[in-house]
């Protein structure tokens, strides 16, 4: 494991808006490809985004979707599968056959770039960044390993120091968790109570209209649609005493949006553009 060394303290002003970059710059950059999430740091996104699967023999790898197909050049399912497996597998190529601005022999400069991304590596570059970046780690659920997900995330977490209490109340933590699940969500507070959740939203439920959340949550995860149509809910959560962190937001119209409201968070494709609409570039 790589220590962290000492970083300035980057993180954005109390009024402005935290970018987080979605599945790294996923926009330029094939999705949680280490190219991603270095193109990520270099255009100053304040945190990395990543969803997380156990593998057949246990290890937390970042791939989306339930199966390999979509962004790679094998098949299967990634809980059927080992990282031995997966490491034969190309997740960068689709990228950049559907892409005609991109190189196409610049992946191939370095073979880690595009290779399965497992955990412990995306923490390991955020522990070397030369400055504070922020880690929103997303459990994918349903899966066959159920709460061993979440088992081995805080075990993992724990070996970087991230499960261990605040040593300064006033400085959020560095990595959070998110979930569509408030099952997982309710094993990780349990398991690692200093890890702030963050529960996600893809429909505003009567129950949670009013910005309440699950017990123990403490940032909404609201998805760009939520908020158009029901704006209103950013003031809602925050007097519930919530932070709102909105998915997935690439639109100009929809960073406004954000920014009229006041949300505390944005996830993106695009960090750097989203950064420069901001004035935060």
């Amino acid at each position: 494991m790589t220590s962290a060394r000492p970083v300035q303290d980057a993180r954005p002003g109390p009024s402005a808006i935290s970018v987080v970059a979605h599945r790294g710059a996923s926009e330029d950059a094939p999705e949680h490809t280490l190219a991603a999430y270095r193109k990520a740091i270099e255009d100053g996104a304040d945190a990395l985004e990543c969803d997380v699967r156990l593998t057949a023999d246990g290890h937390l790898v970042c791939v989306h979707d339930r199966r390999v197909n979509r962004t790679s050049n094998g098949r299967g399912a990634v809980s059927a599968l080992e990282l031995a497996d997966l490491a034969t597998l190309d997740f960068g190529s689709w990228k950049a056959d559907a892409d005609d601005h991109e190189a196409p022999d610049r992946q191939h400069e370095d073979p880690e770039r595009t290779s399965v991304l497992t955990l412990e590596r995306l923490l390991e570059l955020v522990a070397d960044a030369d400055r504070r970046v922020e880690l929103a780690i997303e459990t994918k659920h349903p899966t066959r390993w159920a709460g061993q997900v979440e088992e081995r995330l805080v075990e993992l977490l724990g070996r970087f120091g991230h499960t261990d209490p605040a040593k300064d109340a006033s400085v959020p933590p560095p990595v959070r968790v998110m979930s569509f699940s408030a099952r997982s969500l309710h094993r990780l507070r349990a398991a690692a109570p200093e890890i702030p959740a963050v529960y996600l939203m893809q429909f505003l439920t009567p129950r949670y209209r009013d910005g309440r959340l699950p017990p123990g949550v403490g940032i909404a995860g609201p998805g760009i649609r939520i908020l158009r149509a029901h704006p209103d809910y950013v003031a809602r959560a925050h007097r519930a005493g919530h932070q709102v962190h909105v998915w997935t937001v690439n639109e100009a119209a929809d960073v406004e949006l954000c920014r009229d409201l006041g949300v505390d968070a944005v996830i993106t494709n695009r960090p750097k553009q989203v950064r420069n609409q901001l004035g935060l570039g």
